[in-house]
């Protein structure tokens, strides 16, 4: 099922956030867009968790708006992040690449269920 799959991907995806804001807050020494990071890309996963727990088809879709807004937002810190030099191509290229899946899944998800209620 596709809730099960972003719910998966979206957690395997949070604890490589929670690893890269280590790397930028302990090697780096960047703190402000890191927490930046850490708060958006952690909070997809728990707005994905929460989806699923929703009462209605309009509470499921909401929540999984707010999870694929927190993943767009995500992409900005990240592309932030390594235009100020703080990741290297590698880095960016693999981590980018995953957060750019999350959102089509997520637009998927979001367009699916918005066309079924119609």
């Amino acid at each position: 099922m596709k809730e099960n799959l972003v719910e998966q991907k979206s957690q395997d995806f949070a604890l490589r956030i929670v690893k890269m804001y280590q790397y930028l807050a302990f090697e780096k020494k960047e703190y402000v867009l890191s927490k930046q990071l850490l708060r958006s890309g952690t909070s997809i996963g728990a707005n994905i968790a929460e989806a699923q727990c929703g009462i209605s088809r309009k509470d499921f879709l909401a929540k999984m708006y707010i999870a694929y807004r927190e993943c767009a937002e995500t992409k900005y810190w990240i592309n932030l992040l390594y235009q100020a030099g703080y990741m290297n191509d590698t880095q960016y290229e693999s981590i980018f690449a995953d957060c750019k899946e999350l959102l089509k899944i997520l637009t998927a998800i979001t367009k699916t269920t918005r066309s079924e209620k119609e």
